[in-house]
């Protein structure tokens, strides 16, 4: 597990791609099959489920290293990281990387960790307390983020393949899709991802989904609108809808089979040809319209779908791209092909499977009068794609752009800080904000995303200045510093104080300019979500 603790190191301290590229690369040539196939199932975002808790492990941690708890806390409140502090206060002093016995990084997963799951308490405590005191600092704190399934690596999928294709031969594009789909690490596995020929044995594996990225500036830069296609950016859950073998399967994004959350979508496309992979969205209609995404998430976190969760929140299969055609892969055909495809496939489809409309506008002008009217069709701004582009994988830039609307946005005052984690531990850079009820400033939203570097560390130095209390690795601070958030959408919450959910809240700007007194209420928020429809205002 060294030399993978060592990658993971080497990842986490540089923000070049690059390097990150060369580093895999590297590592992938040089480690055994099974560890390399591990690796890759780690790095490409993946990652196995949490063997133990976070609690647990500290009450483990204050038995051996033998300090008080109120230090152990101390301790976690300065690094920000369980499982860091947990390497440096137990990581083997008599061994050093060099001298340590190293273990290969399949047989610490297969021969150790996998089977943790079955061992009893005095067996898992005797083993892992044991490991801590084995290990060096890297190899510790590596093994820490594995057992709290926290191990988050800073790299892409795009990043991975890239690294992949170097070593291999092999284009990134048949790389993706043989990382798609569930697979299972070791030396097989890795066998058959360096393969010339890879032939597609599971029917119900989807393609690498194809990303669009942000506009920025006015699409005229684009050239020619006639080149371009333009398509409401649905807020709903993309998918592939996938039609093979007699079966119908439906993917996220996010590579997760959600085939049994949308079963009306899945017998409808059971009316479909055999050979048919669909590229779109799953969005909650009613009415003859999309409806906020907050009215889809009261689906999603039903673990039961009853017959009455069914008929409140009605669902539909948007498509807007075919990429597979009685069992002929069209991704490489430009997107005026497929679209055409697409419409006569669809044509005498289910109601529930429909093609998502074009939006009409000769003239970049007329397309952006078109997408002001975003909001009032509960969507997200527009979708661009050029008509003679085929269908990639992963985000380049070039061929998709998203000409996203401005987001609702509110002033809002820091009321609490918390480190961060990786390179950011030792930095407060997770924040919690709040807006007024009267005289009280009540907790609104999380964020920890939209300020620079510079910023992170001028506020930083502000927090340790003003805090007013310490809650474990939590600061509460003089409540004077605003702040601007954004956020996309909005529904009531019975789970929180404030009685309000915000979706994807993140930080515009510092508002050093504005006292605190000038920031938003609650009842300003209040007001946005009476705007909602009736099943989103009803707390979840």
């Amino acid at each position: 597990m060294r030399a993978f603790a060592a990658l993971y190191e080497e990842l986490d301290t540089t923000q070049s791609t690059n390097l990150k590229v060369a580093a895999m690369s590297r590592y992938f040539r040089e480690a055994p099959p099974a560890d390399a196939a591990w690796a890759t199932y780690i790095l490409s975002g993946r990652r196995l489920k949490r063997f133990i808790g976070p609690a647990l492990l500290k009450r483990w941690l204050i038995d051996e290293a033998a300090l008080p708890e109120w230090l152990i806390d101390e301790a976690y409140a300065s690094v920000g990281d369980l499982a860091e502090t947990i390497a440096l206060l137990t990581a083997g002093t008599a061994h050093s990387e060099a001298t340590a016995d190293d273990l290969p990084l399949a047989d610490w997963i297969e021969d150790r960790l996998l089977p943790l799951r079955d061992a009893d308490d005095d067996i898992q405590r005797q083993s892992i307390t044991g490991w801590w005191r084995q290990l060096p600092y890297r190899q510790c704190f590596l093994l820490n983020k594995l057992l709290t399934g926290e191990l988050r690596v800073g790299v892409s999928q795009l990043l991975v393949t890239r690294a992949l294709a170097e070593v291999t031969g092999i284009e990134r594009t048949e790389l993706a899709g043989r990382l798609m789909g569930e697979w299972q690490p070791g030396a097989l596995f890795w066998q058959g991802l360096h393969a010339a020929e890879s032939p597609r044995t599971d029917p119900a594996v989807p393609y690498p989904f194809f990303l669009a990225s942000p506009l920025e500036g006015e699409p005229s830069q684009l050239g020619d609108r006639e080149a371009w296609q333009a398509e409401w950016k649905w807020d709903g859950i993309r998918g592939q809808l996938i039609r093979r073998a007699g079966e119908c399967h439906l993917w996220s994004r996010g590579e997760e089979r959600i085939t049994e959350r949308f079963p009306e979508i899945v017998d409808a496309a059971a009316r479909l040809p055999d050979g048919i992979v669909l590229d779109g969205e799953v969005v909650a209609w009613k009415d003859g319209s999309i409806q906020p995404f907050a009215l889809l998430q009261q689906r999603i976190g039903r673990k039961k779908l009853t017959a009455a969760i069914l008929a409140t929140v009605p669902v539909q299969f948007l498509a807007y791209d075919l990429l597979e055609l009685e069992g002929q892969d069209l991704r490489a055909a430009p997107l005026r092909e497929r679209r055409a495809h697409l419409e006569k496939l669809l044509a005498d489809a289910s109601p529930l499977l429909q093609i998502s409309p074009l939006v009409i506008g000769s003239t970049w002008d007329e397309l952006a009068g078109a997408r002001a009217d975003s909001r009032q069709r509960n969507v997200e701004g527009l979708m661009l794609k050029a008509l003679d582009s085929s269908y990639g994988t992963g985000r380049q830039r070039g061929a998709w752009w998203k000409w996203k609307i401005e987001p609702h946005s509110f002033d809002a005052v820091m009321i609490y800080a918390q480190p961060g984690q990786g390179r950011r531990s030792n930095l407060y850079t997770d924040y919690t904000f709040g807006v007024w009820r009267e005289q009280e400033l009540v907790p609104v939203a999380k964020a920890y995303s939209g300020l620079s570097n510079p910023e992170v560390e001028q506020l930083d130095r502000w927090i340790r200045a003003h805090t007013l209390e310490k809650f474990g690795p939590v600061r509460s601070v003089e409540p004077s510093q605003v702040f601007e958030l954004a956020y996309e959408g909005i529904a009531a919450s019975a789970r929180h104080k404030s009685g309000i959910a915000l979706r994807f809240p993140r930080i515009l700007r510092w508002r050093a300019d504005k006292p605190a007194s000038e920031a938003d209420t609650l009842a300003n928020l209040q007001a946005m979500l009476m705007q909602a429809p009736d099943e989103v205002r009803r707390s979840s």
